[in-house]
């Protein structure tokens, strides 16, 4: 059976002429921002990745076919589309299969972008341990994905909401590369950096991806985490963050929001609690990750 991948006519050409693609995962639209931010913003980052020499491939499962790049009407239609379902390795298949729509996942989006060929991927932040995984076991795919799949991926490090100290560990233990760009913390989301320290370091876009050749010609597994931190003018610092985030955790407790439901409960908790303030600087964290994908792509394609 061959996998019906479905690629925009944009993609398509982009494919033929060989030039350097950044693929985009869609949850953010439908599971991580209000309409119409979610689609302006999904727009916007599309055109910075233009803007940087390459192209942008949305992914998203659409009426079961697996779409690798969505024109402006599909665009529309899925950030006003009701119960769309967040797919990761487990559901993905199965949503084809009965030909369901879905948004994909870092996982979902990494296992789809292999699939198309595209090397590099731009997201806000990857998810990771969960606080309380030590009695809830609720500890995100991502991080396995990224150490079967061979795609390298440009967020600004885990998001803030998960237990870092533990989502970092889980990462050297699955012997995945976590490289911080032009600095030695790692960055937490919203604010530039979490306390803690970056396992590698790197200042160059050619750098990330002759590390991933090398990786794939040494024969290793997965891909690598590139940890960008949000622009030094648009972050929260954690001072400020950082409680508010332990209200929602708190909240989504006492409201017994549990497995996929907790990561876009906790993220409108917040963003209520900042009147919008978290919005404003998710979006400009990932803009600034789709320009550096870009920058990534188009040297691994060199």
């Amino acid at each position: 059976m061959t996998i019906d991948l479905h690629f925009s006519p944009e993609v398509s050409d982009a494919r033929a002429r060989g030039l350097p693609i950044v693929a985009l995962e869609s949850t953010i639209i439908t599971h991580g921002m209000p309409w119409p931010q979610n689609v302006e913003t999904a727009r916007d980052v599309e055109t910075v990745i233009r803007g940087n020499g390459a192209v942008p491939a949305t992914i998203a499962v659409l009426d079961g076919r697996l779409h690798i790049g969505l024109t402006d009407g599909e665009l529309d239609a899925l950030g006003q589309a009701k119960d769309v379902a967040k797919l990761s390795r487990a559901d993905l298949a199965a949503c084809m299969a009965t030909g369901g729509t879905g948004a994909t996942t870092v996982a979902a989006t990494m296992i789809a972008a292999h699939l198309a060929g595209i090397h590099v991927f731009a997201t806000g932040g990857i998810g990771g341990v969960h606080r309380g995984a030590d009695t809830s076991f609720d500890i995100s795919a991502d991080l396995q994905e990224l150490a079967k799949t061979p795609v390298t991926v440009v967020g600004a490090g885990a998001k803030a909401i998960l237990d870092l100290p533990k989502t970092l560990e889980v990462l050297e233990t699955l012997g995945v590369p976590v490289i911080a760009y032009g600095q030695a913390d790692f960055p937490a989301f919203w604010s530039r950096s979490s306390g803690l320290p970056a396992p590698l370091s790197m200042d160059n876009p050619a750098d990330i991806a002759k590390a991933m050749v090398l990786r794939g010609e040494m024969g290793l597994e997965g891909g690598q985490l590139v940890a960008n931190p949000i622009p030094e003018a648009d972050e929260i610092p954690s001072s400020m963050i950082n409680p508010v985030i332990e209200e929602a955790l708190a909240a989504a407790t006492a409201d017994g929001i549990a497995a996929k439901s907790v990561t876009p409960y906790l993220l409108d908790r917040i963003y209520h609690a900042t009147d919008g303030a978290s919005l404003v600087a998710n979006i400009a964290l990932v803009k600034n990750n789709a320009r550096l994908a870009a920058r990534i792509a188009s040297e691994f394609s060199a």
